[in-house]
């Protein structure tokens, strides 16, 4: 039955063991090059037997279930496949021994498993590829002569990361992210010449990355993050034209930032947080960078102002310089961030790269990763400088900003009034600075603020609104002279509501007007009035006359009154 049968893709179908038609000797798929079975409910059974008679079948793809029995030899008869996914399948163990003798295999998908052992043992084991020469000779055994991806992210392997570049000479991305190995990089994976992404991360890696760095030609990713790296960025990464994702966060490396990276001109992730490196923030990243959209440079000891040049990326959304030691007044081109204002979220480019970042927003770190909303985050993160001066209103025209950071600065002034306008934001912290006045009113118009924290010198009547009700004491707390909702010193009048402000109205600017127009016309009033008597007393002196004489008039009869009451008075006596 169906023998000529090329492809079958049952993906997410809700197929149990009962169902698995593979599980019936009777069907004929010895033609099929295609199986996709993934994200279905194929859990607690075992790999069908059956799998071994599918020798022509190319892709297979099995993710997303839970096999739990062993992995059968006969998978060692798919001689043709080039595709295998068994990401999401919670095996365990070693990886089997048949997948080095699958010498067709292009693509091996194996993340999110719990795979342990040494990972050496995988890469250099034993194996029946052979390469031939021109005249059918053998000339030397290869472990996966046509491999091109190797992700084993999120599993268990350990060991150190010895490369043998002659046992894969065709790969281009070898994701290694999430394991336990150990050791230092070695030099040899600059001999992998077809290099496009290198993710290295979060593992227990150590020593310095090799100074005579690779000149691989198309390279997009270098992921070594979260590693006990350390030494200085070398310098010869600035070789690397083609390379888009640079992170190297929470390690241990020093120095200044290379100005060779200014070659890579086509950088749109620079991660350089948590290490030591020191000096300033390099002009060159404003102008030679235009196509940076994330830059993360928090927990270093960089200094000295920040470049205006900055401004000058457009797409950037995320900027985090957070917990260094920069001066200065904070930019006020800020409005120039262009991503920030109104353009759409641009498309990735890396699909074959499972990118995650954190970003420190709500007070806590928070993990974004490509697959979902890194794209969408809007954050800029000054905290934790010695920044100076007054919050720029630019800022304020940033209206897809989602996370607004200032606090643990030396920032004095008001609160701008036009963050009204920031109708997206979510988080904002201004906290231990040096601000004063009141919070505008318009706050009430913020209705996608989650968390706040304005603790300063702040004074009045905090802003009623839906969703500032919504927040807790700890938002305010610091500022002994405010009063009102939620914090439990009330106000002066508490029995007139304030006016409510809803989104559009300008609601502190409309009344300082309303104010002064007050004042000045009760100044003109009582000028006009005063002078309207009094100046016609002056230049008529008729009318002088016979006012005065009617006040002479009025003051006797008052007096005569008066006598006449008291002289009853006397009489009744």
């Amino acid at each position: 039955m169906l023998p000529s049968l090329l492809e079958l893709h049952l993906s997410d179908c809700h197929i149990n063991v009962n169902q698995l038609p593979l599980s019936l000797d009777t069907i004929n798929f010895t033609s099929i090059l295609v199986l996709d079975m993934s994200y279905n409910d194929l859990i607690n059974s075992s790999f069908p037997s059956s799998f071994s008679n599918l020798t022509s079948l190319k892709e297979l793809d099995l993710s997303s279930n839970s096999f739990n029995g062993p992995f059968l030899d006969e998978f060692s008869s798919l001689k043709n496949l080039e595709h295998l996914d068994l990401s999401g399948m919670s095996l365990k163990g070693q990886i089997p021994h048949v997948i080095r003798n699958l010498c067709e295999l292009k693509i091996l998908n194996l993340r999110w498993n719990k795979f342990d052992g040494d990972l050496q043992e995988f890469l250099n084991g034993s194996s029946n590829c052979r390469i031939i020469g021109g005249c059918g000779k053998l000339l030397f055994p290869l472990k996966f002569p046509k491999l091109s991806r190797l992700n084993l992210l999120h599993n268990q392997f350990e060991g150190t990361l010895e490369l043998f570049p002659t046992n894969a000479p065709l790969l281009q991305y070898l994701e290694l992210y999430d394991n336990r190995l150990k050791g230092s990089i070695p030099p040899s994976i600059c001999e992998m010449q077809y290099m496009k992404v290198l993710s290295l991360g979060n593992n227990r890696l150590s020593g310095e990355l090799p100074q005579s760095w690779c000149s691989w030609g198309h390279i997009n990713v270098v992921d070594v993050g979260n590693n006990n790296l350390f030494g200085n960025i070398p310098s010869s990464m600035g070789i690397l034209s083609s390379l888009g994702v640079l992170k190297m966060n929470d390690n241990d490396f020093g120095g200044e930032i290379p100005s060779s990276l200014k070659n890579c001109s086509e950088l749109t992730d620079i991660d350089f947080s948590g290490n030591k490196l020191t000096g300033n923030l390099p002009l060159w990243i404003g102008s030679e960078l235009s196509g940076l959209q994330i830059l993360l440079l928090r927990f270093n000891f960089l200094s000295r102002t920040i470049p205006q040049q900055l401004c000058n990326l457009r797409e950037l959304h995320i900027l985090d310089l957070g917990h260094n030691d920069f001066s200065g007044t904070i930019p006020n081109c800020l409005s120039n961030l262009t991503n920030l204002v109104s353009a759409d979220p641009l498309p990735y480019v890396y699909e074959n790269y499972e990118e995650q970042t954190t970003v420190i927003s709500k007070g806590r770190e928070l993990q974004y990763s490509i697959v979902h909303t890194l794209l969408y985050v809007m954050s800029i993160d000054l905290s934790s400088n010695n920044l100076k001066g007054e919050i720029p209103e630019e800022i304020s025209s940033l209206i897809r900003l989602g996370s607004l950071n200032l606090s643990r600065n030396q920032l004095i002034g008001k609160i701008p009034s036009k963050f009204r306008n920031l109708s997206m934001l979510e988080t904002l912290d201004l906290s231990f600075n040096h601000l004063s006045g009141q919070i505008p009113q318009s706050f009430s118009s913020l209705t996608s603020l989650s968390h706040l924290n304005l603790s300063n010198y702040l004074s009045g009547r905090i802003p009623t609104g839906p969703q500032l009700q919504t927040l807790e004491n700890s938002s305010y707390v610091g500022n002994p002279l405010l009063c009102g909702f939620p914090l439990l010193s009330e106000c002066l009048g508490d029995d007139t509501p304030t006016k409510q402000i809803f989104p559009g109205e300008d609601s502190e600017d409309e009344d300082d007007s309303e104010k002064l127009g007050f004042y000045i016309s009760m100044v003109l009033g009582f000028v006009i009035s005063f002078w309207a008597v009094y100046g016609t007393l002056v230049l008529k002196r008729a009318w002088r006359y016979a006012y005065f004489r009617f006040c002479d008039n009025i003051k006797e009869r008052i007096a005569l009154k008066i006598a006449l009451k008291v002289a009853r008075l006397q009489g009744r006596l």
